[in-house]
């Protein structure tokens, strides 16, 4: 009787670990539609960012979507330090930046549909975006 409980226990540890990989397999697929689409978006002027997420915010919204921001981020300066003579003047400087500035929108479980239509959004020109699926 001994062997024969071993081979149950055997059987029913092979079945409960085939259930888990069942299952582990499931979330599997779930992971492949994504829950959150984040969007950054930047650009050298402000005004010109803030239309193009006005705009990415309202085909999102047509389409009944949930959308989170848009959160404004940190503003890069790039610093450039010139000479203004050729030859003599060293102390005599010039000094330019640039601006870049950021947004980030999240779009909470997206529809095909709005995947769709932001694909198909006509930005103005000088605005960069970054689209990732999380």
């Amino acid at each position: 009787m001994t062997a024969e409980s071993a081979a149950k226990k055997k059987t029913t540890r092979s079945r409960a670990s085939a259930g888990g990989r069942s299952a582990s397999g499931g979330k599997k697929a779930e992971a492949n539609t994504p829950s959150r689409l984040r969007i950054r978006v930047r650009a050298y002027e402000h005004g010109v960012l803030d239309k193009a997420v006005k705009q990415i915010i309202d085909v999102a919204a047509r389409h009944s979507a949930e959308v989170v921001g848009p959160v404004p981020l940190p503003i890069d300066i790039k610093k450039y330090t010139v000479n203004r003579a050729a030859f003599i003047d060293k102390d005599s400087r010039e000094q330019f930046e640039m601006r870049i500035h950021k947004r980030m929108i999240d779009i909470l479980s997206p529809a095909p549909k709005v995947i769709e239509a932001l694909t198909n959004i006509d930005l103005p020109s000088g605005v960069s975006i970054d689209v990732k699926m999380m």
